[in-house]
């Protein structure tokens, strides 16, 4: 007994227990889920007004996703360093990267944003072609007001990710349960009472998103954090820090901007199958995109926690986390898609879809609660890991070039060769899901991503 008393105290003590796993992961899934909610509050609310409308809105939903991916990546970018910074316990270090987070942050998207307003129509054009004139009318206008909320969730994203890297998930959560219950009840105002139609949805949303900015930003002040972000008009660009969360950053938005630039590919052929499929697909993409936002939140959380443990140099400890959050994915993710698979007849029901739109979209979810929990998991969660070690060029060629040859080339393939409709698209996922899993399994077992130095 007093030899198995000595064995267990020279085991040494893991960084996150149990608790503070739970604390971390638990608020920033249920804060991915309620975000995801905002999209989906939009295609709810104006379903009610028909096909034309949800088919605008899954269209310019599906550009509003690349540029929120890209800014996302951008501030996971700033969340690995603070991360690395501060399981070395440098926190000067870890202020001044989150400082120089959301210099470079906020540039990009006010240019990203000036760009979008000033070639609405032909960037919509451009992107889905001849689509029906209603369909583009409504696309116009629901894009041009998403455009003006581009910098408040990109600053959003920031604040969100330095709160992370000091373990603070559960704030951002809070903000989002406060946000989405804005963004239901400007919805339901601006759309049902004074009929503003999809310009009023995209008004909505860009209210909420302005109010969690703001919040959260004012939630950094507060000087007894690790991390406080004070005094905004004395930052001046260190490009050595940018360089770093660059180098973390462009690579993941690289990666997530050739994953949207996919789908928008991938929407383009669906655009021409007419309003039922465009309808039906776009409300499948809801439901997957619900159905698996629980496990990517997990993995969003792996990034803050394989950046601590490996700045504080625990490489076996990091390996160890990847592992256990994988198979907490794992769990979440087959309870998640079982819950939408019972729900999806509800869901097409209140949504106001056509028979011949629900019936497609019933038919696709359930392959999707299928295939998803036996190939998703390892496609996606470990790459967050490999990520947060500073492997974002192999994630980033892995993720594009699967993208690009194994599910966008098969479903233009299938689609337009075979005539297969919308379930073309997700014969094309489910066999870049599993591409991805057999490499990024590979790739994790061999632990050449452990060879990697962030900071």
């Amino acid at each position: 007994m007093t030899e198995l008393i000595k064995q267990k105290k020279q085991i040494p003590e893991r960084l996150y227990s149990n608790r503070k796993l739970a604390a971390l992961l638990i608020p920033l899934a249920l804060d991915q889920l309620l975000n995801s909610f905002m999209g989906t509050i939009d295609t709810l609310v104006v379903s009610n007004l028909g096909s034309a409308a949800i088919s605008a809105v899954s269209l310019v939903d599906a550009i509003n996703i690349l540029i929120v991916q890209a800014f996302f990546a951008l501030a996971s970018g700033g969340t690995v360093v603070c991360s690395h910074y501060l399981g070395c316990k440098n926190e000067k270090s870890a202020k001044e990267a989150a400082r120089q987070l959301v210099f470079i942050t906020l540039l990009l998207s006010v240019i990203i944003a000036g760009v979008c307003l000033v070639f609405n129509q032909q960037l919509l054009h451009l992107i889905f072609g001849k689509v029906e004139k209603d369909v583009m009318a409504g696309a116009k206008q629901y894009f041009f007001y998403s455009v003006l909320s581009y910098p408040f969730i990109a600053l959003y994203n920031d604040g969100s990710c330095i709160l992370r890297a000091q373990n603070n998930s559960r704030f951002p959560m809070q903000i989002s349960i406060a946000s989405n219950f804005l963004n239901a009840f400007l919805d339901v105002i601006f759309v049902w009472v004074f009929h503003w139609g999809v310009a009023g949805s995209a008004i909505a949303t860009a209210g909420s998103r302005f109010f969690s900015m703001s919040i959260v930003l004012w939630k950094l002040r507060n000087p007894s954090l690790e991390i406080p972000f004070r005094d905004y008009f004395s930052i001046r660009p260190n490009w050595r820090e940018i360089k770093k969360i660059l180098n973390i950053g462009i690579p993941s938005g690289i990666e997530n901007s050739m994953f949207q630039f996919g789908k928008l590919a991938i929407q383009s052929t669906v655009s021409m199958m007419g309003t039922a499929a465009i309808a039906a697909q776009g409300m499948t993409n809801v439901i997957e995109n619900l159905n698996g936002i629980l496990a990517i939140g997990i993995g969003i959380g792996l990034m803050t926690v394989v950046g601590e443990t490996l700045g504080a140099g625990k490489k076996e400890e990091a390996v160890y986390y990847i592992k256990k959050l994988c198979i907490i994915a794992e769990i979440t993710l087959v309870i998640s898609c079982l819950v939408f698979y019972l729900l999806v007849r509800s869901i097409t029901y209140f949504g106001g879809m056509e028979p011949e739109s629900a019936k497609l979209c019933i038919y696709m979810v359930t392959w999707i609660s299928i295939v998803k929990p036996i190939v998703w998991i390892m496609a996606f969660i470990p790459a967050y890991g490999l990520r947060a070690a500073g492997d974002v060029k192999f994630s980033m060629a892995v993720s594009v070039l699967s993208m690009w040859f194994c599910r966008v080339s098969l479903v233009i393939f299938l689609a337009r060769a075979f005539h297969m409709g919308p379930m073309a698209v997700w014969i094309g996922m489910f066999v870049d899901w599993t591409v991805r899993n057999i490499i990024f399994t590979i790739r994790f077992r061999s632990r050449k991503w452990l060879n990697h130095e962030v900071i």
